[in-house]
């Protein structure tokens, strides 16, 4: 059996999605307002299908309750959906979060072992770092006492039965395997892709996917001030073909490949084109920040690898360069961040550098001129460095992993994790 705390837009279709997959589901609310519009069979606010499904499942498979202790005593799994709202200062205010937790620690008695889920939306090391401790506090031993996990939603307003139903990928974060199992099973009836990770990392992803969307909104508005500050731009228009680019619709060079880490961009045309519209923009009496901050991030994350590569390896030691053009299966060096890297260290004091890219040694060599050795292959460059530097995702490089990691792999296209 399954209890749901909180039965707002995230925890009612939770609670209502597992009741339809055929699970014994409590629902509890603290405001009872809200509880006795729904034992009426209303939903407080308006999502598709939602409303339907409580009148199906209502007294069935779902039952509201005032009593949290009838349904933690006879539940095993426990999802906290309650609200994270904004602090003045921006954090999170997890007031909610905790007051559930005392309210249902309270009827846990050992050696009975519940899993708490937190489901709410809650900031990366949260659970870690102020979650668990606090159950600990309570006198729960996590992992041995009780069992805790995060699980993000990514449900849409006004699509979160479907969402919730037919998910793309469900997320569980834990950190020990028989609270993961645990939420895991639970989640089998829903045939979706089940990636069980860090406590940390769970958080994380959400926050990643909602700061991708925030940040989408922000360019396309960005660029369209730009647009009105230049003029005689059909704004409109120039997003509807900018939507007809095939890599949005899963191009063998799609969307995914852009939103992805790696040493920065380089090529002939991203790094001169933001730096023109920059320039425009300026010349047209308006400050672009969004695409400024772009051109900043792409200089700070090749000054964060080359610091990095300096905290890992002595002066004196032997590093190797993998991948010198700006991107996989092109010979194309303009603006590689390979270059900056390269320099970077040598400034640093690197004189023992040696590079190998499948396809642009020569252009490399002839365009920049560096102090640096070339490998012919890559068998020959790791039969002489002490660390590997991963800057281009070659496939030869991925189809080496285990040759490669017989040396200190600093790897920034993260082909191995």
């Amino acid at each position: 059996m399954i209890t749901v705390i909180g039965l707002g837009f995230v925890g009612l279709t939770t609670a209502l999605g597992f009741s339809d997959k055929g699970y014994r589901v409590y629902g509890y609310d603290i405001n009872e307002k809200k509880k006795d519009q729904l034992r009426k069979g209303e939903i407080p606010f308006y999502e598709p299908y939602l409303n339907g499904k409580l009148k199906q499942h209502l007294n069935k498979g779902f039952t509201i309750v005032d009593d949290l202790q009838e349904a933690v005593i006879n539940s095993q799994v426990i999802f906290l959906c309650v609200g994270t709202p904004s602090k003045a200062d921006g954090s999170a205010d997890l007031g909610y979060i905790f007051d559930a937790i005392n309210s249902l620690t309270g009827y846990i008695t050992k050696p009975e072992f519940k899993v708490l889920v937190v489901k709410s939306t809650i900031p990366p090391s949260t659970t870690r770092e102020r979650i668990k401790p606090y159950l600990e506090q309570l006198g729960f031993k996590v992992g041995i006492d009780i069992g805790l996990t995060n699980n993000p939603e990514f449900l849409r307003e006004g699509y979160a039965w479907e969402d919730f139903m037919n998910p793309d990928r469900i997320v569980i974060g834990q950190e020990d395997e028989k609270s993961g199992q645990i939420v895991e099973t639970i989640y089998h009836p829903f045939n979706a892709p089940i990636y069980r990770v860090t406590l940390n990392t769970a958080e994380y992803i959400k926050y990643l996917s909602n700061t991708l969307l925030a940040t989408l909104i922000s360019f396309a508005n960005e660029q369209s001030l730009i647009a009105k500050s230049i003029g005689e731009i059909d704004i409109k228009n120039a997003f509807k073909v900018l939507h007809l680019d095939r890599r949005w619709f899963g191009s063998p060079a799609n969307m995914t490949s852009y939103a992805f880490p790696g040493c920065g961009f380089g090529g002939y045309c991203l790094p001169k084109d933001t730096m023109a519209l920059v320039s425009q923009s300026l010349k047209n009496s308006y400050t672009p920040e969004l695409l400024r901050s772009v051109l900043k991030v792409n200089e700070t994350i090749k000054e964060f690898v080359i610091c990095d590569v300096v905290s890992k390896a002595e002066e004196n030691e032997y590093i190797g360069i993998l991948g010198l053009a700006f991107k996989p299966n092109s010979n194309d060096i303009r603006d590689t961040p390979a270059k900056a890297i390269i320099q970077g260290l040598l400034q640093k004091g690197y004189k023992n550098i040696i590079a190998y890219d499948p396809m642009a040694n020569e252009e490399f060599k002839e365009a920049y001129g560096l102090p640096i050795e070339y490998a012919p292959n890559l068998p020959s460059l790791l039969s002489r460095v002490d660390h590997v530097v991963i800057v281009t995702a070659w496939d030869e490089f991925i189809k080496n992993e285990e040759l490669i990691k017989k040396k200190n792999v600093i790897d920034y296209r993260y082909i191995y994790q």
